[in-house]
């Protein structure tokens, strides 16, 4: 009655059923299949993963109990390229089917793993994730722009945690898809609308962590081109460790998660008061110290007997001016007095070289008229005008010519 096939009349139990698809399932028996690990996680001493085929784009569910687990290699992680023994489970009471491993061996790097890798290197070798590109972020950005999942637990942790460090804080928020085949666009294009807003001060694309395959999107080349070309800082906060997405690399900055990003991002309010506290005491304590340095410095000075007592410096230069005032009157005296004694020397000097007291002895000057002296006879040929200047003036004369008998 159980095999006949089941009618509206007379339908299988579920039971039943389920006991046909486990029966089914179980002759399969176990098989060696190859592919992409793209999940490896453990919880209670079994771990649990996920293997895709990128050809096919298939994939499957795995477990490895803890009594398998000491068998396989302990490197195991996402993005490993992996040949597996399995064996189908088909589990009634919860319907579901999952592939149990019995072994499990390393083929090489992923497919996955060794594109990425590539692509960092021809990025890297480009210069994209140069620190010298790295921009600084703004001391407290005035606006914030923020990528990331709607209604996403990383928005959340990004909104609360820079609010409670600064509650004046405003974001612009673009949501955008954070996996599958629409994130890296979806990233991108938000990523260039807040580049383009004039008010965001720094961009922060946030996400929850998540498996090796979904982060593939923050890797995608597009993606990535398109962050190294824009103007404002970027702080990549996917919040995922084991693997690096290449959005970490040509961010300007890494945050570890969400909550780190506005931490980085976003400075504390009282710990900013508290700096300020402190700045001003220092200045108080450093004004302080330099006035009562110089109060003692001025009080030194005004202890100076030059300024305690300015009247001894008068008192004292009075009496060395009176010496000098006469000293320099005698001194003065005496240099007239030498003046005037060698004034009547050389007056007496100049009167005995002088003609006029030649003249007072009865001499005469003899000149013509142009005023030439005459010095010997023939400089006077007869009838020359003469002018003969005595002692007490002048006479006029006419030149008679040599005579004899020249004294």
């Amino acid at each position: 009655m159980t095999d006949a096939r089941p009618t509206a009349d007379a339908p299988w139990p579920v039971g039943l059923l389920a006991a046909k698809i486990g029966a089914y399932i179980d002759r399969l028996g176990t098989a060696w299949v190859e592919g992409e690990i793209t999940q490896w996680s453990m919880s209670g001493g079994t771990v649990y993963g996920k293997l895709k085929d990128l050809e096919q784009d298939a994939t499957i569910s795995f477990s490895v109990w803890s009594s398998v687990r000491g068998r396989i290699p302990k490197d195991l992680k996402q993005g490993d390229r992996v040949v597996a023994l399995i064996k189908p489970n088909y589990w009634i009471k919860g319907g579901t089917l999952t592939m149990q491993v019995y072994e499990i061996r390393h083929v090489g790097l992923g497919d996955l793993l060794e594109r990425l890798e590539r692509l960092r290197a021809t990025l890297g070798a480009e210069g994209l994730f140069s620190p010298e590109r790295k921009r600084r972020l703004p001391f407290l950005p005035a606006k914030i722009g923020l990528v990331t999942g709607k209604d996403s637990d990383a928005e959340k942790d990004v909104l609360r945690n820079a609010q409670l460090r600064w509650p004046a804080v405003q974001f612009r928020i673009v949501h955008a898809a954070v996996q599958g085949d629409r994130a890296a666009a979806e990233v991108t294009g938000a990523i260039r609308a807040l580049d383009a807003d004039p008010e965001v001060d720094v961009i922060i694309v946030a996400r929850g962590g998540g498996d090796f395959q979904n982060l593939l999107c923050f890797s995608d080349e597009k993606l990535i081109r398109a962050v190294a070309a824009i103007t404002t800082p970027l702080v990549s906060a996917i919040g995922h460790e084991a693997d690096r997405p290449l959005l970490d690399d040509v961010a300007d900055l890494r945050a570890s998660t969400p909550t780190d990003a506005a931490k980085r991002v976003v400075p504390d309010v009282s710990e900013e008061l508290a700096r300020i506290e402190q700045a001003r005491a220092r200045m108080r304590s450093r004004v302080t110290h330099t006035v009562a340095i110089e109060v003692d410095r001025i009080a030194a000075l005004r202890s100076r007997p030059s300024l305690a007592t300015p009247v001894t410096i008068v008192d004292r230069r009075e009496d060395e001016l009176a010496r000098y005032l006469a000293r320099g009157g005698e001194l003065l005296d005496r240099e007239l007095e030498r003046a005037d004694t060698t004034t009547h020397h050389l007056t007496g000097r100049l009167r005995a070289l002088s003609p006029k007291s030649t003249l007072a002895r009865g001499y005469a000057i003899a000149l013509r008229e142009d005023g030439h002296v005459l010095r010997t006879v023939d400089e006077a040929p007869a009838g020359t005008l003469l002018r003969l200047r005595l002692a007490d003036g002048s006479l006029g004369a006419v030149s008679d010519g040599p005579v004899s008998g020249r004294e």
